[in-house]
């Protein structure tokens, strides 16, 4: 018998803008942003086992097992399915932890998406994107894969079209804390709600920036020497700051001029993600 291995993006995403609009009474914001991926990300290799056993071949640092959503995802989806196989899951780990990429969120929605497939377990992308709430706001934009308008606690999920221009994404040498932003008593919590069409003609704001830039120098830092280049921008609650460039070209050029201690990459916007297009693709 011949042991299939699917190999399948984990790309990374943007929030072209993120508005604290409230927070609920169990603790959670209330938000609204904008999600876009970007084809860059890291990579996961999926091979099915038949004896029900779950694998993680690749440790993340400073991860324990039953805290990484890798194995979480993939519990959730043979619970959930009841399917008797398992898998062997190697992880190529290229997006920074704690850098406001999703890189964890994405690599839950490849390994719901991806065991889906290799188990044949049909679920539907409905039911995955539940699944993958269990694991975290975040998860269900990859599991959709289409570029996204979010409200709610980041799950309200409207798909859009937005212009996919080239980003220069740049990595400051710190990890944020999402947990400790959303408590800071210095966030904006009560942002006015926009509408896309609002956001569309005069653009949206990191309402994280403030604070981020207050706890962490080296973001403040970075931030200013971007912006001598173009606006620049902040994902999610950090640490990676973004700008936008017309072509891949101008982008590099920007790149070029940044020290080279400064972790750098260039990747395209895309409104459909890497994963969902490969795998429309092989189908």
């Amino acid at each position: 018998m011949t042991t299939t291995t699917l190999s399948l993006p984990a790309p990374a995403k943007l929030n072209l803008f993120l508005h604290i609009t409230g927070r609920r009474s169990d603790g959670y914001h209330l938000l609204q942003t904008l999600f876009q991926f970007l084809d860059h990300g890291d990579t996961l290799h999926f091979t099915s086992r038949s004896d029900g056993q779950l694998r993680l071949l690749s440790a993340l640092p400073g991860v324990a097992a039953e805290d990484n959503l890798i194995l979480r995802a993939a519990r959730i989806l043979q619970q959930a399915s009841g399917t008797s196989l398992g898998a062997d899951i190697r992880l190529d780990k290229r997006l920074p932890m704690g850098g406001g990429l999703g890189g964890g969120s994405s690599d839950a929605a490849t390994t719901l998406v991806g065991l889906d497939h290799l188990w044949q377990t049909a679920m539907g992308e409905e039911q995955l994107a539940e699944l993958g709430l269990q694991l975290g706001a975040d998860v269900p934009v990859f599991v959709r894969g289409h570029a996204a308008w979010a409200e709610g606690v980041g799950e309200r999920l409207t798909p859009v079209e937005v212009d996919e221009p080239w980003y220069l994404v740049v990595v400051p040498p710190c990890h944020v804390s999402t947990a400790e932003i959303f408590s800071d008593e210095r966030l904006t919590r009560d942002t006015t709600p926009i509408t896309l069409a609002a956001f569309r003609e005069h653009g949206g704001r990191n309402d994280c920036l403030p604070v981020v830039t207050a706890r962490y120098p080296e973001i403040r830092n970075t931030l200013i020497l971007l912006n001598k280049f173009c606006e620049a921008k902040m994902t999610g609650t950090g640490s990676c700051l973004f700008g936008a460039f017309p072509n891949e070209r101008e982008a590099d050029k920007v790149r070029a001029r940044l020290p080279a201690t400064l972790q750098a990459f260039v990747a395209k916007g895309c409104n459909v993600s890497p994963l969902h297009a490969l795998l429309d693709k092989a189908t």
